[in-house]
């Protein structure tokens, strides 16, 4: 377990490229593969996580080559692997590739790491199950490993429980191998990734919104080769949006940001709270100026557009003059970590005034002269966690030292690389692709 020593300083100053967004990283090896033929990806993140689906696909039958950035999947028939299929610390990876093995003729086992094994499945457990795949976890309960018996599948109207693209994600695959279409039905919109990329690579997709909810059904079918440029992950550009917003005389540029649907929230929540944060929707550059922010309101039918951004906007949160309060934030207990508990005690042990009310997170911005503290802070092996407790050290008097950093090479291997360019002016256009974030 490395630990990462983190040093406050002056204001950033520059222009980065965040890595390729890591949602769509995923959806597209995996329409990639079941395509009949070649397709590019160009901008693919290079996470650990993304690097595991491609890995599974590739012990699948599938074959992949890389250079200079652009990667060629060539797709069609997927075959039995020799073993396990390992997606490490992905959630998303082994909600999705679940989806996909339930449409498959043969068994596999997909397991990860210990948080993954702590992680319940029965959300996708249940709709793969009434579409006829043979899904268990561990012993017979709802963690991986999971092993999954796919073939025969049929079409199923199913209404989420809880909004989660990575759920609805998983059934649409299965959907594509089904003797019928598959419907998927939301209270709440979620992240419309699948959808949108599987419209994208010819597959038919119907969408519609009836008494509030929003219906999409899927049809039976494989996705046409593809080229796609994967544009740069907002819930990575977020850690430097309010980085930028808090340390004072900085002035940041991301450039390329995904701006798609239910992605953008934490935008509106900075803007809310007074952040100077411009995104110029013809090159998707955003850029963001050290600012003073006042505490908000997030209502929970926000929260699915900014589920995996809540551990950095409470850091704001507490930079911020006020109380910001964030309800129906509940999803948050059951990602990498208990991210509800881990951003209670690490910024509470900065000295940030949060609390958690059941389902709601609380967070009291420090008064005018008092600010954080450096200490020692633990990721509890979540890459989010870490990286906002490094966002939080640059305001904090003192240095402060991040157990667990390495979790960040699961999203992100490159972000103390950026931390230290933009902290000299540098400007990197590109960020690291090799080296290069779910619900």
């Amino acid at each position: 377990m490395t630990v990462q020593r983190v040093e406050p300083g002056g204001p950033l100053r520059g222009r980065i490229q965040v890595p390729g967004d890591k949602s769509i990283s995923h959806r597209m090896l995996i329409l990639a593969a079941l395509a009949d033929g070649t397709s590019t990806i160009r901008g693919l993140s290079g996470g650990d996580d993304v690097l595991r689906t491609r890995r599974i696909l590739e012990a699948l039958g599938i074959r992949t080559f890389e250079a200079a950035g652009v990667l060629n999947v060539h797709g069609g028939a997927l075959s039995p692997a020799k073993g396990p299929l390992d997606v490490g610390n992905s959630g998303t990876g082994i909600r999705l590739l679940a989806g996909l093995l339930a449409g498959m003729d043969f068994l596999s086992v997909l397991d990860g790491d210990d948080s993954i094994r702590r992680r319940p499945m029965d959300r996708v457990l249940e709709p793969l199950r009434a579409m006829g795949a043979t899904v268990a976890g561990r012993e017979g309960s709802d963690l991986a490993p999971l092993t999954v018996g796919g073939g025969g599948l049929s079409g199923i109207e199913y209404r989420l429980p809880v909004a989660s693209a990575q759920v609805k994600g998983c059934v649409l695959f299965a959907g594509l191998s089904a003797d019928s279409p598959t419907t998927v039905i939301e209270d709440r919109p979620s992240r419309a990734h699948t959808e949108e990329l599987m419209l994208a690579t010819g597959i038919t997709v119907d969408e519609s919104s009836e008494d509030g909810l929003n219906v999409t059904t899927v049809h039976p079918g494989r996705p046409e080769p593809f080229t796609h440029d994967i544009a740069g992950d907002p819930s990575q550009a977020a850690f430097w949006a309010v980085a930028a917003a808090i340390v004072p005389g900085s002035e940041v540029v991301l450039g390329n940001v995904y701006a798609g649907p239910a992605r953008l929230g934490f935008v509106e929540v900075l803007q809310r709270m007074g952040a100077h944060l411009v995104l110029d929707p013809a090159s998707g550059d955003m850029t963001v100026r050290n600012s003073e922010l006042v505490g908000t309101d997030i209502a929970a039918d926000e929260v699915p557009g900014l589920v995996d951004e809540v551990p950095i906007l409470a850091v704001a949160a507490a930079m911020a003059e006020g109380v910001t309060t964030f309800d129906g934030v509940e999803e948050l207990r059951i990602k990498e970590s208990d991210r509800l508990a881990a951003v209670e005690s690490q910024l509470g042990r900065m000295g940030a005034e949060v609390r958690v009310e059941n389902d709601r997170l609380v967070v009291t911005g420090r008064p005018e002269g008092v600010g954080l503290r450096g200490v020692g802070v633990d990721s509890h092996g979540d890459h989010r966690i870490a990286m906002a407790c490094a966002v939080a050290a640059l305001v904090a008097k003192g240095p402060t030292t991040i157990t667990g950093w390495d979790a960040v090479s699961t999203s992100y291997p490159d972000f103390y690389g950026h931390l230290q360019a933009l902290r000299n002016g540098n400007r990197p256009e590109v960020a690291d692709r090799s080296a290069d974030e779910g619900s």
